[in-house]
C-alpha cells in the first residue's frame, strides 16, 4: 500500500510521515529531502537551489520521477508537495496549518528568525506554485485528488498520526 502526505512548507509532512512509517514499520520517502540531497551536491543552498529549479524544469522532473518510481517497488509512505498528485497512491493526506504556524515550525527547525523563514517559505511556496501550474498544470489549492485534509494546528503530530494510521488499517481490511 502507498500513502502519499502532502502539503505546503512546515505543514507538517516529514514529521507526520517519519512517524507512521516507523510505526508501520514500512519505507519512507521525503521529496523535500530529496530536493535538499539535489542542492547540496550542487553546493547550493535552498533558495538557490529554487531559483535554478524557475529556469530548469529538469530539476523538478527528475524528482518527481524518484518519487512515481519508489512508489512502484514498495509499499511506502511518500510525502511531498506534489505526491499526492503524481503517485498512484491508496491513501492521499493532504495536510495544512495557518502561515504563522507553519513559518514557526520551519524557523524553529532550521534555526532561523520568524521573518528570515517566512521570506525564504514564501519565494520558495510561490516559485512551487508558479513551476508545478506550468510544468504539470497543477493548482496546488486543488485539494480534489485527497482522500482527507487534516488541520495540523489543531493536533500534536502523534494524533495526527494516529488518524492517519486508523485509516491505514481501515483500508488495509478492506483489501
Amino acid at each position: 500500500m502507498i500513502v502519499t502526505i502532502s502539503g505546503f512548507i512546515g505543514s507538517g509532512k516529514t514529521t507526520v510521515a517519519k512517524d507512521l512509517s516507523m510505526r508501520l514499520c514500512i519505507k519512507h520517502v521525503s521529496a523535500g529531502e530529496i530536493f535538499r540531497d539535489m542542492a547540496k551536491k550542487n553546493n547550493l543552498s535552498l533558495e538557490d537551489f529554487t531559483k535554478m529549479a524557475e529556469i530548469n524544469p529538469k530539476i523538478d522532473q527528475e524528482l518527481d520521477n524518484q518519487l512515481q518510481d519508489i512508489s512502484k517497488e514498495e509499499e511506502s509512505i511518500i510525502d511531498g508537495r506534489l505526491s499526492g498528485w503524481l503517485v498512484d497512491a491508496e491513501l492521499k493526506i493532504w495536510l495544512k496549518a495557518p502561515l504563522n504556524i507553519r513559518i514557526n515550525r520551519v524557523a524553529r527547525r532550521e534555526k532561523k528568525d520568524y521573518e528570515h523563514a517566512l521570506k525564504e517559505t514564501k519565494m520558495r511556496e510561490e516559485s512551487e506554485i508558479r513551476r508545478y501550474k506550468e510544468l504539470y498544470n497543477i493548482d496546488m489549492n486543488d485539494l480534489t485528488p485527497y482522500n482527507v485534509v487534516i488541520d495540523t494546528a489543531k493536533w500534536r503530530a502523534e494524533e495526527v498520526v494516529d488518524l492517519i494510521y486508523d485509516l491505514y488499517l481501515t483500508i488495509n481490511r478492506r483489501c
